[in-house]
């Protein structure tokens, strides 16, 4: 069985969109495209370089895959991470007839949950998503993420799509590794850890005793 494995940038308060650069997603007038170039570092690119060390395919929704293969196909063979990409099957989520001109790249059509549920299900290297919001929705909703390779960026956007919409399914996670960029960028990878556990920080109830016992302190005293 593969996991899929979901890489994301986000803002403090949670919003994805256009990380790149302006022309990537104005979508809703997001104003902001372009908001992660100011923090990159050396360990950034280390924490990238470590996400597409190890075989994988990419899974990607449409407006992602049109950048990337507006892209990673003409940057020169020395690039790894192009290189890489280049390499690695494309799977797309996709409506439209427009042909997948990238090599290697497969049209998922229709029920695109129940196509990655069965790609799941066989074998082969991890699934990786980099952006791709309105996918990683239908990822979520049917609870089909298995790790997050969180970058969070110590700013505050306001509006724009955000990581976890409205049709998230909960679940508990477990911190698997953390470190921090000079720029204050935190790098976080969180494994599925089950159910959500609740509590109660409330004082429980006295017992009959001890309700009792309180009485007889009052009583006398």
């Amino acid at each position: 069985m593969r996991k899929i494995i979901a890489g994301a940038f986000v803002s403090l308060d949670g919003v994805m969109q256009a990380p790149g650069g302006p022309p990537e997603d104005p979508t809703g007038g997001f104003e902001y495209g372009g908001w992660t170039v100011p923090y990159w570092d050396e360990p950034m690119g280390r924490f990238m370089d470590a996400c597409f060390s190890r075989p994988f395919d990419l899974l990607l929704g449409r407006k992602t895959y049109d950048i990337f293969a507006a892209h990673w196909p003409f940057v020169g063979t020395d690039d790894p991470i192009g290189k890489t990409f280049n390499a690695a099957t494309k799977y797309v989520a996709t409506a439209s007839s427009e042909p997948l001109a990238w090599k290697n790249s497969v049209a998922l059509k229709g029920d695109v949950a129940a196509a990655i549920a069965r790609l799941k299900e066989g074998d082969g290297p991890v699934l990786l998503t980099q952006g791709s919001s309105v996918l990683l929705q239908t990822l979520l909703a049917h609870d089909l993420i298995d790790e997050f390779r969180v970058l969070t960026f110590p700013l505050v956007l306001g509006r724009g799509k955000r990581l976890f919409g409205q049709g998230t399914k909960a679940g508990a996670l477990k911190l698997a590794e953390s470190t921090v960029s000079t720029t204050g960028v935190t790098m976080s990878v969180y494994a599925r850890a089950g159910a959500v556990k609740t509590g109660s920080f409330e004082l429980p109830e006295p017992s009959e005793a001890e309700r009792a016992r309180q009485e007889k302190m009052k009583r006398e005293g």
